[in-house]
């Protein structure tokens, strides 16, 4: 049996060799593993050892012996406690091609694809003609994954696509409640706990948000009202949701509460009216279950509209307050550009959106495809589409509720037959029945949408398993200052 070279409270000398998933630097002491917050790739630090496993360890960064170069400081006050970012602390350039590695390293681990060089993807990316000006194509412009002698190049996976700003981004806060000897807060959780971090001021939250949390809590306190606690059950507001139009600059308030009654409610809507100008919604959901999930399934307007409005890409959409949608609408518009560039359009295909949400993907595929069918499970989702696709004028796309492993091969029944699947699933990726009803339809092109490199991973080694090659790979950096990517993935059939 091997002996663990390290105990609990020791101090060591630590290099850092990598990144975990969750932003944790990967350390080495005496061949030992060690995951240290807030330590980057390349950097020798002094910590001190918090918890010991059998083949693992944790520990406490403690002094710097050697910085990296892609070490700046976050700028953010709270961000040390705060545990809604993890990489401030990284030069942003350097998140970007840490995103991208991380997509790699998914794609040969869990896929078991080969990835192209890095040379191949500065071609692909610098030419402007995509994968097969770089590495030839097969005649029925299958790129890498099917060329025509069966040869795979590799899969080429771009450089992550950044923003030019990346602060201020999110449209949408969903903000815990609690209380302290002054009254109600609210905040961020911290690393690692649900204790709540009293914040002022996001600095990846759209400034409208903040603002809006900012005079919840005042009148909140005002009010004397009482925040919910998980170890009781009892006390009213749970959580504070604000979600701003960035084009249109309309803003949602949405309390969620346990119990259906506000005291004093019509003093609280009188009071949010006046103090956040632009809100052109107050709603209250009621979550009365002990869970750590946000929304109940009660939800009512308490004053003005059930939606508000934004645009991507010249596309109008209707939001309700538990709609899905993209937080992040620039790298939104990127990310839906991409996907509908994949599924190779020319105006007459049949496309199927697996998981379709409220249209958003639909409507910018429908824009180029000849019929669009979104399935998606949740309802309200698919009466927020009809509406957003009516909104727009768009007529050729049709939405049904139910689950798409379900609906899908009924429409196969009825003789529709797609020429492309989109599925932009949450992070537990594809259910196993979807991937089995693409394999079994065989559309000549998938398109897949990830908020999860090891699940999108996972799932395209049983599409390749069924006869799919992966092309190409788009990471978008939908989230910055934390670890989360997006991809958009490019498929075809090549049996």
């Amino acid at each position: 049996m091997s002996v663990v070279p390290v105990s609990k409270n020791d101090e060591v000398v630590v290099d850092i060799v990598g990144l975990t998933h969750d932003g944790e630097g990967v350390g080495r002491a005496d061949g030992f593993t060690l995951f240290i917050q807030g330590a980057l790739p390349g950097e020798r630090v002094r910590a001190k050892v918090l918890k010991v496993k059998k083949q693992y360890g944790y520990a406490k960064l403690m002094e710097m012996v050697v910085a990296s170069a892609e070490r700046v400081d976050a700028p953010c006050a709270i961000y040390k406690q705060c545990g809604g970012c993890q990489l401030q602390h990284m030069d942003y350039a350097a998140q970007l091609s840490w995103k991208r590695q991380h997509v790699v390293d998914n794609l040969e681990r869990i896929a078991k694809l080969r990835v192209a060089g890095d040379g191949v993807v500065a071609a692909a990316a610098g030419d402007g003609a995509g994968v097969g000006a770089s590495v030839g194509t097969a005649d029925n412009g299958a790129g890498v994954g099917a060329s025509a002698d069966g040869v795979n190049a590799g899969v080429v996976v771009h450089p992550t696509i950044g923003m030019d700003d990346p602060w201020r981004y999110r449209n949408k806060a969903q903000v815990p409640m609690g209380m302290e000897a002054s009254g109600l807060i609210g905040g961020f959780y911290a690393r690692g706990s649900h204790r709540i971090i009293d914040m002022n001021e996001c600095l990846i939250q759209h400034s409208s948000n903040d603002e809006i949390i900012a005079r919840v809590k005042a009148i909140g306190r005002e009010l004397g009202v009482t925040a919910y606690s998980e170890e009781t059950g009892r006390g009213l507001l749970r959580h504070v949701m604000a979600r701003v139009g960035v084009l249109s600059g309309e803003m949602m308030v949405v309390l969620v509460t346990n119990g259906s009654k506000i005291p004093a409610v019509e003093r609280w809507i009188e009071r949010i009216r006046e103090s956040v100008p632009g809100v052109k919604s107050i709603v209250q959901n009621v979550n009365t279950r002990k869970t750590n999930v946000i929304f109940g399934d009660e939800t009512r307007v308490l004053w003005g509209s059930d939606v508000i409005y934004d645009e991507l890409d010249g596309i109008r959409f209707a939001i309700s307050a538990r709609s899905f949608y993209q937080v992040n609408p620039a790298q939104t518009v990127e990310l839906y550009r991409q996907a509908v560039d994949y599924a190779g359009l020319t105006g007459t295909e049949t496309v199927i959106d697996a998981y379709c949400g409220i249209g958003t993907i639909s409507l910018f595929l429908a824009r180029r495809a000849g019929r669009v069918y979104g399935v998606e499970i949740v309802p309200e989702a698919i009466e927020d589409a009809k509406r957003n696709a009516e909104l727009n004028g768009i007529g050729n796309a049709t939405f049904e509720a139910g689950a798409a492993e379900v609906v899908i091969p009924r429409w196969r029944k009825e003789g529709i037959v797609p020429d492309v699947i989109v599925v932009d699933p949450p992070r537990k990726g594809c259910d196993a029945e979807l991937l089995e009803t693409i394999l079994a339809m065989q559309p000549e092109r998938v398109v897949y949408v990830s908020c999860n490199p090891s699940t999108l991973a996972r799932d395209l080694r049983v599409l390749e398993d069924g006869g799919y090659r992966t092309v190409e790979v788009q990471p978008v950096d939908m989230f910055p200052w934390t670890v989360h990517v997006e991809c958009c993935v490019s498929l075809y059939y090549y049996k």
